[in-house]
């Protein structure tokens, strides 16, 4: 049961990216770099409550959500952010805003692919209820046992958004790291949410996300740094 005195990350997160939504569908969408880098900071946690397979993740996330933090002290916005960096050549360049910025990025759409694949698994396991086991079996084999696991949504996110930028070392360190995930239960109990409410917290997220992430693709495409680097 959720304990109503402690923090739930998942309504902050929400309710954090439904305001960047708002911010980049605007007509003339200037996204502060503080705004941003708070609302990421609020991300972070999740990366922690996935275990050593993730670790790597949210020492990286952690660390560049920090830079963009320390930068909003002197940058405005994240496009006079980039502006500089192209200035100063130094956008490819290790430590970069906006190399940083793109790493941020691609964990945003981590998450999203993750809550995206935690959701999808929902109907799944619904379906184990109604229809039994052996129903199950024939249609989904073993994609979500019944059995409250988080390795199949949490495989199939990474292999969407880091498998690609990942050399076979991390690849295969993040493998071995699946089996120690927690179930969705001990998520859940974590992020402090009954598992009704959590669904409908992810999916705002995975909702209000989508355009702010679309809205860092255009912006790295239309200053032609590509995305795929």
């Amino acid at each position: 049961m959720a304990d109503s005195n402690a923090e739930r990350p998942l309504r902050k997160i929400s309710t954090a990216f439904k305001e960047l939504a708002a911010t980049v569908r605007s007509p003339s969408p200037e996204v502060p770099v503080a705004q941003f880098s708070q609302a990421c900071s609020l991300v972070s946690p999740l990366f922690g409550c996935l275990g050593i397979a993730f670790k790597f993740a949210e020492m990286d996330y952690v660390a560049k959500v920090e830079d963009l933090a320390k930068a909003s002290s002197s940058v405005s916005t994240l496009v006079v952010m980039m502006d500089k960096d192209i200035e100063a050549n130094c956008v490819r360049k290790a430590g970069s805003h906006t190399r940083n910025l793109l790493r941020v990025k691609r964990g945003l759409d981590m998450v999203r692919a993750l809550f995206v694949e935690i959701i999808a698994s929902d109907f799944s396991f619904y379906l184990v209820k109604t229809q039994g086991k052996e129903i199950f079996n024939v249609f989904f084999g073993d994609t979500c046992r019944g059995d409250n696991s988080l390795k199949d949504p949490a495989s199939k996110s990474y292999a969407q958004v880091f498998a690609p930028h990942h050399g076979w070392a991390i690849r295969k360190a993040v493998a071995l790291g699946m089996y120690a995930l927690p179930t969705r239960s001990q998520l859940l109990t974590m992020l402090n949410e009954e598992e009704a409410e959590a669904k409908i917290q992810m999916q705002s997220y995975v909702n209000a996300s989508a355009p702010v992430i679309a809205y860092l693709d255009n912006l790295f495409l239309s200053k032609q740094l590509g995305i795929d680097w």
